[in-house]
């Protein structure tokens, strides 16, 4: 605090900006009043100057008012000015309750670079004009000028592909189409792309229907956005020679590593450096800058050029470099370090790396508040004072490595200790085999692919057989790249799953990783010193009587008495660590409970139980149904919504799931078994129930060979199974019919609801019934087969396909009367489920009814037989 000045005065900025946008109202003041009369006994514990203390609660009282500022001015100009009738259908369309839409025609600016993927180009559009159907042109123009809209237009055929892509930033449109409101997170923990938009002060959608519908106007003046878009198509001209230069999804991937385009390399290869930890050599950073720098420095010294010329060249190159890779908050905030440093470096001033990451930490906040919620802009922060605190701790246990070795090993450990806590909770995964990944790939790919790429895109431009021929050893690196990734992402057991920390776990790991590493560093300098100062040849004397002892004898004491302290001060501190990391690593639900969680998966069904012993279950899996013929293949996008890859493995993660005892698939539709496949695909399972029956799909082949593959044992659930699956839970399957006859291979069928696994989960008091896609001739079968003398009593009953109208019949309710009922249904979608008649047998029978289409995931906690409902969206 002392020492560095402006980086406590920059902490105490994103603090008061933190705390404003965590609590407001009479939350903010407290804490507010809170802080700044603790903050004397801070001030007195670290002897701090008073007037060092006052510039400090400035900061944060300034931090605080700034974010509330910015945050205040930012809504939406239209919410107010949309005709009524027209509002409340949008906001519909945005919760995924309504089908309404709200018709505008509009006038602005393109103001990001277009995306065209599939039938699908989508930008940023800034308003200059709109106006609303039965309103006059210009009505609104003043008053919703600047307001930031997502444009998504919807491509009519594989020509317009072509002018979408001549679309670019600064030019000047004019469209007509409907607005409406993002969509929320439907369930707990999961992408809220509303809060994601209004972070980039984007309120609205507006869905345009063909490229047709938008008019390129000729633009009159020059500004900022046309200018970027000219950058743009350098972009894409430098794009389009590395392909020229690597072939198939190597461009993707050296696209992604020269300018920053990673959302070109094929997925599948993308997941590979996920899962390994990889991801930030596709996203342009300080490596990136550092090598480029260097790179320059090298020629210009070559060429003799003086020092204050090549500073003042770099210093000219780092804006365009910055332009160049796609002004992201990682690039920015090196670029910004890079020129600050080579600044003071010129006045002599340079001393300290953390004051000037602070200097660009507070230039960029200043610029843009909502960088702080960005994730590139965090982890770039992060790391990069990670490296500086921690590199010089740990580098003397890497004292037996040379030099060079040393300081490349301590740079990646550190840079991996440092990003874990953010990495476990944005993405809540993290490989064992991440820091072997990194250490033995980041110096290839740093020193040989970068430079060696970038050097073979700039002689290409002069003449492209050289360019090529440069190319040539790149390729194969990036093969051998890719093979050594392939063979560690194959390796079983090394992925661990995670529940997202708090921010109190993630200020507690931190803390108590610096102070253990610097205490043992600092006791380290004080062994040397006294080793350093000596005589190993002095005899040992035997210890004095205590009426002998001097002062040297009670300094010596002293000495040793402190030492201790601090050596049970390390191990406290490390075995602070170590039980972090075991409760950070449990799974979200607490043991000694039940919990059944029907996950919104739209169009299908997907419910997770965990017993009171930690058992997960996993009933289906939803799954993304389409019906698009062949000729429309154009129309798909290069990585298509998969809802179980997108919505149910996410989830999984995020809630510490590490491995699943059992996956029950219900039935062979695609609805409920797509997204199984994504599941199998990441997470360790130890058993898959299916109905006994294969259905005729593509998807469940997959599956199967999958499950196959994996070696994971695959039963037939038949009706009178019963699975004990710890003290409290069992499970007993009501349907399909058994069959006694030997089989030698699974049979298809298509009648799938028919042949769904019904069955009755008991667990913890509580009884729930799975019915799957089950139809009204299975529920006459299974209540043939019931006892119907003796009602047997259930607490919540899943609906069955959906709420259609051919199944849940009348006698079917009659002998369960469940007293909850819930029904898994896609918001709006197209079948019209829950079908009234089902609606009216369940109001009539006196179940309360939850829906997923109308309130989101539906979460039943269970303990000793009561039940605590919640669900994540309000159904009024």
């Amino acid at each position: 605090m002392r020492r560095r000045p402006l980086v406590t005065a920059v902490c105490c900025w994103i603090a008061g900006c933190s705390m404003s946008h965590l609590y407001d109202g009479f939350a903010f003041w407290l804490f507010w009043i809170g802080i700044s009369l603790f903050l004397p006994l801070l001030g007195w514990i670290f002897r701090c100057p008073w007037r060092k203390l006052l510039l400090f609660w400035l900061m944060f009282s300034l931090g605080a008012a700034y974010w509330s500022y910015h945050d205040g001015r930012n809504e939406s100009a239209l919410l107010d000015l949309i005709p009524a009738s027209s509002l409340d259908s949008a906001v519909a369309v945005g919760s995924g309750t309504g089908s309404g839409e709200s018709l505008v025609h509009v006038k602005g600016t393109i103001t990001s670079a277009v995306e065209v993927d599939g039938d699908r180009a989508d930008f940023t559009f800034r308003l200059d004009e709109a106006s609303f159907t039965g309103q006059e042109s210009g009505h609104l123009t003043a008053d919703v000028s600047g307001e930031l809209l997502r444009v998504q237009v919807r491509l009519d055929s594989i020509e317009e592909i072509e002018v979408a892509k001549q679309w670019q930033r600064g030019q000047q449109l004019e469209m007509g189409g409907s607005l409406e409101r993002p969509n929320v997170a439907r369930n707990f923990g999961g992408f809220d792309y509303r809060d994601y938009l209004r972070n980039q002060r984007i309120h609205w959608i507006l869905k345009v229907t063909g490229a047709s519908s938008v008019e390129v106007e000729a633009n009159s003046q020059i500004s900022p956005a046309l200018l970027i878009g000219k950058v743009d198509t350098v972009r894409r001209l430098l794009g389009d020679r590395i392909e020229r230069l690597f072939p198939d999804w190597q461009a993707g991937y050296m696209k992604g590593l020269l300018i920053g385009l990673a959302s070109e390399l094929e997925p599948d290869k993308y997941a590979q450096f996920s899962q390994l930890g990889l991801t930030h050599i596709l996203a342009i950073s300080g490596s990136h800058v550092a090598i480029n720098v260097s790179l320059i420095f090298g020629l210009l010294r070559l060429c003799r050029v003086t020092r204050e010329s090549s500073y003042r060249i770099v210093f000219g190159f780092i804006p365009i470099y910055v332009l160049i890779t796609g002004f992201s908050p990682s690039v920015i905030r090196s670029g910004l370090m890079t020129m600050i440093g080579i600044y003071l470096l010129r006045r002599g001033l340079l001393k300290d790396g953390l004051n000037v990451l602070s200097a660009a930490a507070l230039l960029m906040l200043l610029w843009e508040p909502y960088f702080m919620l960005n994730v590139s802009f965090q982890l770039s922060f992060i790391v990069t004072a990670g490296l500086i605190l921690f590199v010089p701790l740990l580098l003397p246990y890497l004292h037996w490595l040379p030099a060079k070795m040393a300081g490349a090993a301590a740079i990646t450990i550190a840079a991996q200790i440092v990003s874990f806590p953010l990495t476990i909770y944005y993405f809540n995964q993290f490989s064992l085999l991440s820091l072997a990944a990194n250490m033995l790939l980041i110096p290839l790919i740093g020193m040989i692919a970068l430079p060696g790429g970038t050097a073979a895109l700039l002689i290409s431009a002069l003449w492209l057989p050289l360019g090529e021929w440069l190319a040539y050893p790149i390729r194969l690196l990036n093969s051998a790249t890719f093979i050594v990734t392939g063979w560690l992402n194959e390796r079983s057991g090394f992925m661990t799953y995670w529940k997202s920390p708090t921010l109190l776990w993630i200020a507690a790991f931190y803390t108590a990783l610096y102070l253990l590493l610097y205490w043992r560093h600092r006791s380290r300098i004080v062994r040397e010193a006294d080793l350093a100062g000596t005589d190993d040849t002095q005899p040992l004397s035997p210890l004095p009587k205590q009426r002998e002892w001097n002062a040297s004898h009670y300094k010596e004491w002293f000495k040793f008495a402190k030492l201790r302290r601090e050596q049970l001060l390390q191990a406290a501190l490390a075995g602070l660590l170590v039980i972090q990391l075991y409760l950070g690593y449990q799974p979200l639900n607490m043991k000694g409970r039940g919990h059944v969680q029907f996950i919104d998966v739209g169009q299908g069904d997907c419910a997770l139980i965990t017993t009171p012993e930690g058992r997960n279950l996993l009933v289906d899996g939803g799954g993304t149904v389409s019906f698009r013929k062949q000729e429309d293949a154009w129309r798909n996008r290069r990585e298509p919504f998969e809802v179980g890859a997108k919505t149910v493995v996410p989830l999984l993660k995020k809630r510490g799931i590490n491995r699943l005892d059992a996956v029950i698939l219900t039935h062979g539709d695609q609805d409920h078994g797509g997204g199984l496949l994504a599941v199998l695909e990441q997470f360790p399972v130890d058993a898959l129930l299916i109905n006994g029956t294969l259905s005729d799909s593509g998807t469940i082949e997959r599956l199967m060979s999958t499950a196959l593959r994996k070696k994971i044992p695959i039963y037939a659930a038949k009706q009178g199974m019963r699975l004990k699956i710890d003290a409290s839970t069992e499970l007993e399957v009501l349907s399909p019919e058994r069959n006694d006859a030997e089989q030698a291979d699974i049979p298809y069928s298509k009648e799938q609801n028919h042949e769904s696994v019904v069955f009755v989960l008991q667990m913890a008091g509580a009884t729930f019934l799975f019915t799957g896609d089950m139809d009204e001739a299975a529920e006459h079968r299974v209540l043939e087969e019931l006892d119907h003398q003796i009602r047997r009593h259930i607490d919540v009953m899943k609906i069955a396909h959906h709420g259609s109208k051919t199944s849940t019949s009348s006698e079917w309710l009659e002998y369960w009367q469940p007293p909850a009922a819930v029904i898994s249904a896609g918001a709006s979608n197209s079948y019209g489920h829950p079908h009234p008649t089902v609606v009216e047998r369940l109001n009539d029978s006196g179940s309360h009814i939850y829906r997923t289409d109308q309130q989101g995931e539906v979460q039943m906690e269970v303990n000793n037989g009561r039940l605590c409902v919640r669900f994540k969206l309000s159904s009024s």
